[in-house]
């Protein structure tokens, strides 16, 4: 991979204001934020990665900030990576491998599409086969349920309220889907908005993995299950190698790996 990570330091992300009120606070910008960084490079272009999925590439070798789009919901940490490159490999998207990199630790990502359909305060459950071929709906495998609307604000409309919720009449200003690189995805490029889930680390193996609803009344959507999915972990690496033995009349060199 072309992505340099020396060299980079002091990256920080703000959010963006997009009003400011008499009393010195502020009215956010939904999902954008300025991300500045130093380098010691001098020659160098620069990429920045959110969550693993490409963001953007400078101008230019001098630029030292960019401006980029964040997931509409902040309820959890958002990852930000900033990476020298080359000139000529500046236009390269290398999400793919980045995205290689959980897989060798041998987490499974699940990326979803939340719709406008999903009611605020609905939260998804994960289910697994845990390699058996038959997925086991008596326990979830994550921790706690996912708030898959964790702000009102991500389903709301201009001003954060309610206004305009027909299907034709709504302004989109703040929805969920708009702008987010997944556009035409559903109607008019809404319902495009992605949330995710990465796995504990598992054994290499097959797996099959589901997905349910369950909105705040308890009402359960039926399940929606991934095909086959092969884990297959990095090798552990070895923490201590030390000669065994040797035979000097043969050469022969035995190394104890632990």
């Amino acid at each position: 991979m072309a992505l340099i990570s020396s060299g980079i330091e002091n990256i920080r992300a703000f959010e963006l204001p997009s009003g400011i009120w008499a009393d010195g606070g502020y009215v956010g910008c939904p999902r954008t934020a300025l991300v500045k960084w130093r380098s010691v490079w001098a020659d160098m272009f620069y990429q920045i990665y959110v969550n693993g999925q490409y963001a953007g590439t400078t101008v230019d070798s001098q630029q030292r900030q960019m401006i980029v789009q964040i997931p509409t919901s902040l309820g959890s940490p958002v990852r930000i990576d900033v990476f020298a490159i080359e000139a000529e490999q500046a236009a390269t998207d290398f999400s793919s491998e980045i995205e290689s990199s959980i897989g060798q630790s041998g987490r499974v990502r699940l990326s979803m599409l939340r719709g406008q359909s999903l009611p605020i305060g609905a939260t998804a459950q994960i289910y697994f086969d845990n390699g058996t071929g038959e997925i086991d709906y008596d326990k979830a495998l994550n921790d706690s349920p996912i708030g898959i609307w964790s702000s009102c604000r991500d389903k709301a409309g201009f001003g954060m309220s309610r206004f305009g919720t027909s299907d034709f009449g709504y302004e989109s200003a703040a929805a969920a889907g708009f702008g987010k690189g997944s556009f035409a995805h559903g109607s008019f490029g809404l319902d495009a908005d992605k949330f995710e889930w990465i796995s504990p680390a598992l054994c290499a193996g097959i797996y099959k993995f589901a997905v349910k609803v369950v909105d705040e009344a308890g009402n359960e959507s039926n399940s929606s299950e991934t095909g086959q999915v092969t884990v297959t972990p990095a090798a552990r690496p070895a923490e201590q190698v030390s000669i065994s033995s040797f035979d000097k009349q043969e050469n022969h060199l035995v190394l104890a790996v632990s």
